[in-house]
């Protein structure tokens, strides 16, 4: 099986400088590392002879160009690849006529033979180890190593210095795309409700293998005069799609709370909704709505943890009366079920999703007993400090293996 591959564009790609020589050593082709390493424009070098090209510089021993000609030369009279270690060889100061930059230089010189089996192309790979030979190390390949052991040396710097280079780039790409997330999703997460309601209390943790963005969402709705809605969702998986999806459906029940002051209506709206979102099957969502006149919390649950509602004195109610499958999963319309608690002034109520109280190893129901029994233990403490404490007893603080999002209302 014949494979045709473009080799030009694969030299054009690869971070190691190359270029190719014909049998009358005149130079063919470079690529782009080559001529970003030698500072070089193309039309200097090609159809060039290569010492014109590449002439020995003033400070360039003697011996170099020498050097240099006879391994291309052996390549050509045996057919066997050819490398010269540590080999300077000075070059010109782009712009600066007449001035050279001291270089050295680990080469392998490999032959590709014509049709009648004679060498025809001569590829050479020049890597720079010029700050090798002045970091000490090669001072270090003493006479009892050998010339192989010595290329291998520097071969391997060479090496290591393209995948540090290479590793910064990731890095700074990493940073680039994490920072342009986290951008978003603030943005998709903004809550200007919110913002009056020095009463609320809200933590936000993506999991500690995401971008730093997660599926994981909060809201909060005034619907005036006298009432209030807050919300908590979870789409599956993590990173850039999920915070998608995410933004969507947050957005889709804001507009639909308002529309409809029901949370089961809301909740209907908002399944219908994410049949048509590629990424919304199964996402879970809890919407409460705050009635501050009768002191009635009403709520609807589509396949999320139960809220909690933590009374003054410690004890607590599990709002787990109203729940329904997740968004999406039913093939038909089915109105969603809707139940009311009555509450004190003083009283907290705890919106949370599953990343906050579910463990790979334990039932989601040890860790739904572990965070009602932190919240008794803490029950006095004001929102701001009660979440915190929240996410210490449960050991998310330093991030979890799923999102977390966590809203505290003190009523």
């Amino acid at each position: 099986m014949t494979v045709d591959i473009d080799f030009t564009a694969f030299f054009d790609t690869t971070p190691s400088p190359y270029l190719v020589l014909d049998a009358d050593l005149v130079i063919r082709y470079v690529n782009p590392e080559y001529l970003q390493t030698t500072g070089r424009a193309r039309n200097e070098l090609i159809g060039k002879f290569f010492f014109d090209a590449l002439p020995r510089g003033p400070g360039t021993p003697e011996d170099a160009q020498q050097n240099v000609e006879a391994s291309l030369r052996r390549v050509l009279e045996t057919g066997k690849p050819d490398t010269l270690v540590l080999q300077r060889y000075d070059i010109p100061v782009p712009g600066r006529p007449g001035r050279f930059e001291e270089r050295w230089w680990s080469k392998i010189h490999t032959p590709l033979p014509g049709p009648d089996g004679t060498v025809r192309w001569i590829v050479q790979r020049a890597e720079d180890v010029t700050a090798f030979f002045h970091s000490g190390r090669a001072r270090q390949l003493t006479e009892e190593f050998t010339e192989r052991e010595k290329g291998l040396a520097a071969e391997l710097y060479a090496r290591t210095s393209e995948l540090h280079r290479l590793n910064q780039e990731l890095l700074q790409a990493h940073a680039r795309e994490r920072q342009v997330a986290v951008t978003l999703q603030e943005a998709m997460l903004s809550a200007p409700d919110l913002d009056r309601h020095d009463n609320i209390a809200v933590r936000y943790l993506p999991a500690t293998t995401s971008l730093n963005v997660c599926g994981d969402w909060y809201d909060v709705v005034d619907l005036p005069p006298d009432r209030y809605s807050a919300a908590v969702g979870d789409v599956v998986g993590h990173g850039l799609h999920a915070a998608a999806v995410m933004g969507m459906l947050r957005s889709a029940l804001s507009a639909a709370i308002r529309a409809t002051p029901s949370p089961a209506q809301a909740l209907e709206v908002l399944g219908l909704y994410a049949r048509s979102v590629d990424g919304a099957m199964a996402a879970t969502a809890v919407k409460v709505l705050i009635d501050t006149r009768s002191r009635l919390i009403i709520y609807s649950n589509a396949g999320h943890p139960p809220p909690v509602l933590l009374h003054q004195g410690g004890t607590y109610d599990l709002m787990d009366k109203a729940t329904d499958p997740p968004l999406g999963t039913r093939e038909h319309h089915v109105p969603r079920p809707q139940a009311g608690l009555a509450y004190s002034p003083g009283d907290t109520l705890v919106l949370y999703t599953d990343g906050l109280i579910e463990r790979h190893d334990e039932d989601i129901d040890v860790g739904l007993a572990r965070l009602t029994t932190a919240l008794v233990e803490a029950h006095g403490l004001p929102p701001d400090l009660l979440a915190d404490a929240l996410l210490v007893r449960l050991d998310v603080t330093g991030g979890a293996p799923d999102d977390v999002a966590l809203v505290v209302i003190r009523l």
